[in-house]
């Protein structure tokens, strides 16, 4: 439990790191929440990703896209309706769902998992996490 418990904490805060970094250079800012999110994906990622390390990438893209874009309207759903954050609206975007998720994003996460999945696989070579 104590080794899952630092597993995770490790994959959170590269996750949370990168996206944090990730959405500074896209928006010029970030905010806490999207930390949180992209922390918390990652660590879901990885788990997801090293089990089928042997796909073809275009799969785990699929894969990456469903997976993030899921957190994404989570979050979204907590961050934005329910506390009213208003920390993103993809209202004005085509094929939104609720303005929390939308597809340019979802085929943009879908890209991201090509080196996420590359990172992942180092991590787990490396690590054994």
């Amino acid at each position: 439990m104590k080794k899952r418990l630092h597993c995770f904490g490790i994959l959170f805060a590269i996750g949370g790191s990168v996206y944090g970094a990730i959405e500074i250079i896209w928006r010029g800012y970030t905010h806490w929440s999207m930390i949180l999110t992209g922390g918390t994906c990652f660590a879901a990622l990885y788990r997801i990703l090293i089990k089928v390390v042997s796909c073809p990438m275009t799969i785990k893209c699929c894969i990456g896209s469903a997976v993030i874009t899921w957190f994404e309207f989570v979050s979204g759903f907590v961050f934005n309706h329910c506390m009213r954050l208003g920390v993103w609206n993809y209202s004005d975007r085509r094929f939104n769902f609720c303005g929390q998720i939308c597809a340019f994003y979802s085929l943009l996460w879908g890209l991201l998992t090509v080196p996420a999945a590359r990172v992942c696989n180092i991590i787990h070579k490396r690590l054994g996490l």
